[in-house]
C-alpha cells in the first residue's frame, strides 16, 4: 500500500489541477534574495557607521563575497570591472542590528493565563527583512526548535539572522508561567546550565522568581562554561544579582520590578502578579524618582562592573501606543484573527495608557542617566506581544524610541549594533562598518540621519555578503505571522 500511496496521491492532484474552475496551485514565492554579488558597490550614500560617529554622506561601499572590501568618500574607492553598483542616492546604509532581547516565540491569541506560540517559519525571516542579522534569543519555551533553526539557518535552507541561542528560562518554583521548568534547587540550575551549554547555548536567562541560591549556582556554572548570563529578575534585586557577578539585566529597573526598589518587597520574593504590571512594578514606576538613593547606587554600581542593560522600549509602550494601523506592515503581516485580536487587546489596554506613559519615559529618562554615567545599553525588541510588537518591526521601533528618549541617531545606531557585538564577543566582525569586516549591513531608504523613520524602510538587508530584499520578505508573510 505505501510503494504506490504518493504516485497515486500526485496523480490525483494532477486530475484535480485539471478540472475547469479548479484552484491552481500556488505560486512559487518571488526569490528573497535581491543582490548576490559577489562584488557589489553601493556609491553616494550615507553611512552610519555604528560606532556613533556622525553620518558621513557621499561614500561609496564595496562588498566583495562576504567581507567589506572598501569604504570611503565617492571617487576615493576603486570600483573593480564587473561589480554591480547601486545608486545609494538618499539612503542609508547602517551595520546590521544586533538584537539582544529577541525570542521566536508570541502569546497565544486568547485570554487567560500566557501561553507561548513558537513562530518559527515567521519569525527568522521577519527578523532579517527587518534588519536584524544577528539575534540573541534571550530566552527559549522550545529549546530544541531553536536549536533546529539556528541550523536551518546556518545550512541555508531557512531565512533568518545569525542565532546567539540562550537556554529555556532559568525560573524559581512555582513558575510564573505554565511552560516553564520550575527549578528545585541550586543544583538542578547548574544541571540545567550545564546541559544547555553541552548542546551549543552560549547564553543563559535567569527569571523573575528564581532564588538567590539557584541564582548564585547558574552564574557559578554558566562562567565555568564559558557561557553569559542574564536576568529579568524580581525576587533577586538588581544589587544583588550585579555583587552575584550576573552578566547583563533586562528591560531596566523601571521596566522589569527591580524589588531592590520597591520597600515593602520581601527579600527573595517576587509579586505573583504579571510582571509588567503588578504591585510592585506598579510601586517602583509609580513612587519612586529617578534621583532616589538607591537608583543612583545601582546605576554607580551597573558602571562599576560593566554590566549593560538590554533597552526594550517598544514592549513598554501599550496601551500608550498610536494607532496600530500607524505601525508599518503590521496589519498586512498579521493574520486576521491575530489581527482582531490585537486590536481588541490595545483598546483594553488603552484604559491603562498614563501607567504604560509613566513606565515609558521613567525608563527612558533611567536609561538616559546610565548612559552618560557611563553604562553600556543593549537593545532588543522582546517580541511576547505587549506594546504590539513582533519580530523586527519592534527592533526598528527601539531605535525611534530611543532617539525619542534623548540620544541622537548614531549613538542609538550604536546602541542596537556595535554594543551587541562587543557583549557577543563578535565585534572584530560585526557591528559596526568596516573594511574587512562580514558584509551584515542593511541598506535604508532614506537618509536616516535626518528622519529616524527611514528605520522602518530597509531595502536590501546583507547578510554575509547575500542582499535580500526585504519587501520581497514582508510579502511572502503576508497574513501568515501569529500563526506559525
Amino acid at each position: 500500500m505505501a510503494a504506490f500511496r504518493k504516485p497515486l496521491l500526485l496523480s490525483l492532484a494532477w486530475l484535480v489541477a485539471a478540472l475547469p474552475g479548479a484552484a491552481q496551485p500556488p505560486q512559487a514565492p518571488p526569490d528573497p534574495i535581491g543582490e548576490r554579488g559577489p562584488l557589489v558597490a553601493i556609491a553616494h550614500v550615507t553611512i552610519i557607521d555604528g560606532t556613533g560617529a556622525p553620518a558621513r554622506a557621499g561614500q561609496t561601499l564595496l562588498i566583495d563575497h562576504n567581507r567589506i572590501a572598501a569604504l570611503g568618500p565617492d571617487g576615493s574607492v576603486a570600483i573593480p570591472a564587473g561589480a554591480h553598483e547601486i545608486d545609494g542616492s538618499g539612503r542609508t546604509i547602517i551595520p546590521g542590528l544586533v538584537g539582544m532581547h529577541e525570542h521566536m516565540f508570541r502569546p497565544a491569541s486568547a485570554d487567560g493565563p500566557f501561553i507561548a506560540n513558537e513562530m518559527f517559519a515567521s519569525f527568522p525571516p521577519l527578523y532579517l527583512a527587518s534588519g536584524v542579522t544577528t539575534a540573541r534569543t534571550a530566552g527559549a519555551m522550545d529549546p530544541y526548535g531553536d536549536l533546529g533553526i539556528k541550523r536551518e539557518i546556518e545550512a541555508g535552507r531557512l531565512l533568518g539572522p545569525d542565532l546567539d541561542l540562550t537556554t529555556p528560562y532559568l525560573e524559581g518554583s512555582p513558575p510564573l508561567i505554565a511552560q516553564f521548568h520550575p527549578l528545585r534547587d541550586p543544583a538542578d540550575a547548574r544541571a540545567l546550565v550545564r546541559y544547555w551549554a553541552s548542546l551549543g547555548f552560549t547564553s543563559a536567562k535567569a527569571y523573575m522568581d528564581i532564588s538567590p541560591a539557584e541564582l548564585a549556582a547558574a552564574i557559578d556554572e554558566a562562567h565555568r562554561l564559558g557561557m553569559k548570563i542574564t536576568g529579568h529578575i524580581c525576587s533577586v534585586g538588581y544589587e544583588q544579582a550585579v555583587r552575584l557577578g550576573i552578566d547583563n539585566l533586562e528591560h531596566g529597573p523601571f521596566a522589569a520590578p527591580d524589588g531592590d526598589l520597591d520597600s515593602a518587597r520581601s527579600p527573595g520574593l517576587c509579586s505573583r502578579a504579571a510582571p509588567a504590571t503588578g504591585p510592585v512594578i506598579r510601586e517602583v514606576v509609580q513612587n519612586v524618582p529617578l534621583d532616589a538613593p538607591a537608583v543612583q547606587r545601582l546605576i554607580r554600581l551597573l558602571v562599576e562592573r560593566r554590566v549593560p542593560i538590554t533597552s526594550t522600549l517598544a514592549v513598554l509602550e501599550g496601551g500608550d501606543r498610536p494607532d496600530l494601523e500607524a505601525i508599518p506592515h503590521l496589519h498586512d503581516l498579521l493574520a486576521p484573527d491575530i489581527w482582531a485580536w490585537e486590536v481588541r487587546r490595545h483598546a483594553a489596554e488603552h484604559r491603562a495608557a498614563d501607567f504604560y506613559a509613566t513606565m515609558l519615559h521613567k525608563e527612558m529618562a533611567f536609561e538616559r542617566a546610565f548612559a552618560a554615567a557611563g553604562g553600556i545599553l543593549m537593545a532588543g525588541c522582546d517580541p511576547t506581544g505587549d506594546g504590539h510588537v513582533i519580530a523586527g518591526l519592534g527592533d526598528q521601533r527601539n531605535i525611534e524610541l530611543l532617539v525619542e528618549a534623548g540620544f541622537s541617531i548614531p549613538e542609538a545606531i550604536r546602541i542596537a549594533t556595535l554594543n551587541g557585538a562587543t557583549y557577543l564577543g563578535r565585534a572584530d566582525r560585526i557591528g559596526s562598518l568596516a573594511v574587512g569586516k562580514q558584509a551584515d549591513l542593511v541598506l535604508l531608504n532614506g537618509d536616516l540621519s535626518r528622519d529616524v523613520r527611514a528605520i522602518e524602510r530597509p531595502v536590501l538587508v546583507f547578510r554575509n555578503g547575500i542582499g535580500y530584499d526585504s519587501e520581497r520578505i514582508y510579502a511572502s508573510l503576508r497574513g501568515q505571522v501569529g500563526l506559525h
